[in-house]
């Protein structure tokens, strides 16, 4: 069974930082792009990060540009992205998933971003 499991969400001050990793199993991880996505509340699910399969590749939403990393670690089956100088507008449910995409999602790991 195909699976992603996304973890590392939390409460978090403005200016913190936060990593969230997601698990992958079920699939043969190493040849496909991974990308984390974000649903803020009341919005729709949006791209935040890509990298290819060998990680030479990375894609960042503007907003997250110097402030977010994408890394992987393919013989761990392990997406990581690495979030710093969070903002309020940051908030939401980040999930990952592969391309293609599993049509399955995560339960995704929330990231709550307050004073």
């Amino acid at each position: 069974q195909q699976q992603l499991v996304e973890s590392g969400g939390g409460l978090v001050q403005p200016g913190g930082s936060l990593r969230l990793s997601c698990a992958a199993s079920g699939f043969t991880f190493s040849p496909y792009t991974m990308r984390w996505y974000r649903q803020a509340p009341g919005k729709a699910r949006e791209l935040v990060a890509s990298i290819s399969s060998v990680g030479g590749t990375t894609i960042y939403l503007d907003s997250m540009k110097g402030r977010f990393t994408i890394s992987r670690d393919n013989a761990k089956n392990m997406t990581y992205l690495q979030m710093n100088s969070l903002k309020p507008e940051d908030t939401g449910v980040y999930y990952c998933n592969r391309i293609p995409a599993i049509l399955t999602w995560g339960q995704g790991t929330r990231v709550t971003v307050s004073s």
